[in-house]
């Protein structure tokens, strides 16, 4: 192995990212009789085969899976100097890789292009999934951090909350129940519900908070996204309960509405997380101590419903946004 070289570590790494020898000569520059004397040269160094095709696939050998893991290992080591040796000259550079859950994606952004404004020498690498994937992500440590809404218990990590995330019910704006005031939940019950997947943190929250009530919803439908739920309950197929921050987008159509009831609602927050004992990267420490201040950040922006008689996204939790606005709710 000492007679192995960088380069082909990299050519390595990249064979393994895409599964195929032409998507990484093309990431790299190279052409494929270079990457495949590149790969033939490390594999005389380590005196075992690391790749064996079948099909039209490639696989890794057992030493192909050891060889992989060191290379992480190497090339994080190098990513963490070239971060300290920019911190020590005054700048902010390197790459964050960030995994959110799908719910996450309607407020991450913003914050990230505050961020990357305030340091744009760090490249961000942004993965947005359901909470199944991210939980698999996480205890693989496949990122540097991760945004989830409820912080797993059967995985040992650190986690801290910075913002809000509230869980309120909704209907179309024709449902019979979209003008009652101080709905009680045992009312809710009797509606058809539109649900999260199983395993979601939202779908967690919300049948907790009509259990812990003695009832259970009548699900109707389980569907992959916020966004399919929204279109769901627009066409009247039943309610539904989200995170306030998915309705960003939607409520200036006026096609869905937060409707009132009792103990709603459910006060919920977003935590970032990483694995314990995880040694976090300069990048992913200055973008920490960035989401401390995402309550404030988010807080600056004006409402969106400042000249609306009714806001549909009641109850509102941006007190001062609000008040900036002129908000009359």
């Amino acid at each position: 192995m000492r007679h192995g070289t960088l380069r082909q570590l990299e050519v390595f790494e990249a064979i393994v990212r895409y599964g195929s020898y032409t998507r990484a000569a093309e990431e790299l520059f190279l052409t494929q009789p270079t990457v495949s004397m590149q790969i033939k040269k490390l594999t005389d160094a380590v005196g075992l085969p690391l790749f064996e095709q079948i099909g039209k696939k490639i696989y890794l050998t057992d030493a192909g899976k050891e060889l992989h893991e060191m290379n992480q290992d190497i090339f994080k080591r190098f990513e963490r100097f070239e971060m300290i040796a920019a911190d020590m000259k005054g700048m902010k550079t390197g790459k964050l890789r960030l995994a959110v859950v799908t719910t996450a994606k309607y407020f991450v952004p913003r914050l990230l292009g505050m961020f990357c404004r305030q340091y744009p020498g760090i490249e961000i690498s942004l993965k947005v999934s359901n909470r199944a994937h991210i939980l698999e992500r996480l205890a693989n440590n496949q990122d540097d951090l991760y945004v989830l809404g409820q912080p797993p218990k059967e995985i040992d990590v650190i986690a801290e909350t910075f913002l809000e995330n509230q869980l309120v019910a909704l209907a179309s704006v024709g449902h019979p129940l979209a003008n009652e005031r101080g709905i009680t939940p045992k009312r809710i019950v009797k509606e058809p519900f539109l649900s999260r997947e199983s395993g979601s943190g939202t779908r967690i929250a919300t049948e907790r908070f009509f259990s812990e009530r003695g009832l259970k919803l009548k699900i109707r439908m389980e569907l992959g996204s916020n966004e399919a739920i929204k279109q769901a309950v627009i066409g009247g197929l039943g309610l539904s309960i989200l995170s306030h921050h998915t309705l960003a987008l939607d409520a200036p159509t006026g096609q869905l509405v937060v409707l009132d009831v009792e103990g709603l609602p459910i006060n919920r927050y977003w935590h970032y997380a990483y694995p314990a004992g995880k040694q976090l990267s300069i990048v992913a420490q200055v973008f920490l101590e960035y989401l401390q201040r995402a309550s404030q950040l988010l807080v600056d922006v004006s409402c969106h419903y400042a000249d609306v008689g009714h806001c549909p996204l009641l109850p509102c939790s941006n007190k001062k946004a609000r008040i900036k606005a002129g908000c009359r709710t």
